[in-house]
């Protein structure tokens, strides 16, 4: 009987033993799943963090290229200027039409690229977002206040952005 009490105590302090491995192993086994889920974390921020710094940069480089655009285009509007003032001074058709082919091509160039002119008449009312009055003359009989009176130089826009704004005569 002394022999059976020891082997029924074996067992149970066997089972002692391997319960505080077992709690250790579970305790292993949650500081694992702690630290996983950390690492899941971070790898989620820096995954965000990438995705966002990709998309900026990808902004930027279309807004350097745009804004590289605009400073070209800025630098060739003098030439536009003065084909338009040659065909105001023309005498002859022939010499007009010529003219008049190198502007079209020229608007055609500039369309391409995104770049249009600024549509602005003689009698239209002054918009400081698109214009800037550089003369102004006092309403005449009939002339509204307000009004452009003479367009000196166009104004032209890439998308919503005023590259140059026209440069106006207003009637006050």
């Amino acid at each position: 009987m002394g022999k059976e009490k020891q082997e029924k105590a074996k067992p149970e302090k066997e089972l002692k033993e391997e319960k505080p491995s077992e709690e250790k192993e579970i305790c292993e086994l949650e500081q694992a799943q702690a630290l996983a889920e950390d690492y899941k974390r971070k790898w989620y921020s820096v995954s965000a963090e990438y995705d966002n710094y990709r998309k900026r940069n990808a902004m930027g480089l279309s807004r350097a290229y745009s804004d590289g655009v605009a400073e070209a285009v800025v630098k060739l509007l003098p030439v536009a200027d003065n084909f338009g003032y040659a065909l105001d001074s023309a005498s002859d058709e022939k010499t007009r039409a010529g003219i008049d082919k190198v502007i079209k091509s020229f608007n055609s160039i500039l369309s391409s690229m995104g770049v249009e002119e600024i549509p602005l008449e003689v009698g239209d009312e002054f918009d400081e977002s698109v214009a800037e009055a550089v003369m102004n003359f006092p309403a005449e009989e009939g002339e509204k206040p307000n009004t452009v009176k003479q367009v000196i130089k166009k104004g032209y826009r890439s998308g919503e952005k005023v590259i140059r704004f026209a440069q106006v005569a207003v009637i006050v």
